[in-house]
């Protein structure tokens, strides 16, 4: 009787993923809450001399990695994003890298908005006011926020997570404004189906001109720090930003200047840079009259969780049976 191929999983995924796994292949889990060292990894692999590595955005993954087991066939990533891989590590070797496309977006979308609307609205600050006992009386002043319905949203990154982000915002009657490397025709079409008129700009002009600012990049070497002193200092005083991309996709000492300085009112953040945010740094301070924080949470919908481990198992077995990937991250 053959053995079991191995893998290695370097957190525990929904086991949608994981029973798929422990169908075929002899599984080993990572159990613990924070994620393994690199160097833990690389004698995990070297021990079980792994076939499969199904790792998480939080792994640094690079040719020191790939090389620990001589008997690696497969990466599988349980995320959408992979520049937590060295690509060109993975191609100098030969290695399939599986990747999450598709699966999060609209939750991500959802989750966009949440953040949106609970800066807008000023909630995280209306319970910690009940919970404080400050609260002995409606107020005519108390926690007003903007409005969100008629205002200007503006979307930097009109990819899939940035279309449904805009796509909600014809629910409010919003007019959207849009800023990429290029104008996205047919996202702008797909939008138009749906009464959404997406006008593309320049950032600057972006910046200066939308109430809500929602950023939905990838973090590449031209998008690190996108958002620094001087785009802060071209947005409303009265603008709101949302992130749920990338951490360093804003620099977070400007960031925190601004709010010091009430260059914008608030600021909405998912991904923060550092990851995680320690509740020491000094950005907390802000919090939650000018900020809201969440931990890295936008995509975490149960279907969508569990969907995502789906699809790393897929890609991880496809690699084992040296079958094409259902989703290469792998351009080449």
């Amino acid at each position: 009787m053959a053995t079991q191929p191995t893998v290695y999983v370097t957190r525990r995924i929904p086991d949608a993923g994981i029973d798929r796994l422990e169908e075929k292949y002899n599984v080993h889990v990572w159990e613990e809450k924070t994620p393994p060292s690199k160097d833990h990894i690389i004698e995990t692999l070297a021990d079980i001399e792994a076939e499969g590595l199904l790792c998480l955005l939080s792994d640094e993954i690079d040719g020191e990695v790939m090389d620990a087991s001589p008997n690696l066939k497969v990466i599988s990533t349980f995320s959408v994003g992979y520049d937590h891989i060295d690509m060109d590590d993975a191609a100098d070797r030969d290695l399939p890298v599986g990747h999450t496309p598709g699966v999060l977006s609209e939750t991500t979308a959802d989750f966009a908005w949440s953040l949106l609307m609970t800066t807008a609205r000023r909630t995280v600050e209306g319970q910690d006011y009940v919970l404080d006992g400050k609260w002995e009386t409606w107020g005519p002043k108390l926690l007003t926020g903007p409005d969100v319905h008629h205002a200007t949203l503006g979307v930097i990154g009109l990819g899939n997570i940035g279309t449904e982000v805009a796509r909600r915002a014809g629910g409010f009657d919003m007019d959207v404004l849009y800023s990429d490397v290029e104008p996205n025709e047919a996202s702008e079409s797909e939008l138009a189906d749906v009464g959404v008129d997406a006008e593309y700009v320049d950032q600057d002009e972006l910046l200066a001109e939308s109430d809500f600012i929602s950023l939905h990049v990838p973090l590449l070497d031209a998008t690190h720090h996108l958002i620094g002193e001087s785009e802060f200092q071209q947005m409303k005083e009265e603008a709101i930003l949302i992130n749920t991309s990338r951490g360093p996709v804003i620099d977070p000492e400007a960031m925190d200047t601004a709010l010091e300085n009430d260059w914008i009112t608030r600021v909405g953040l998912d991904v923060t840079e550092p990851e995680p945010l320690p509740a020491d740094h000094e950005l907390t301070r802000h919090i939650p009259e000018q900020l809201v924080v969440t931990p890295h949470i936008a995509s975490a919908s149960i279907q969508t969780r569990n969907k995502m481990a789906r699809m790393a198992a897929d890609n991880l077995s496809a690699g084992l049976e040296g079958e094409p990937l259902p989703n290469s991250a792998r351009k080449d």
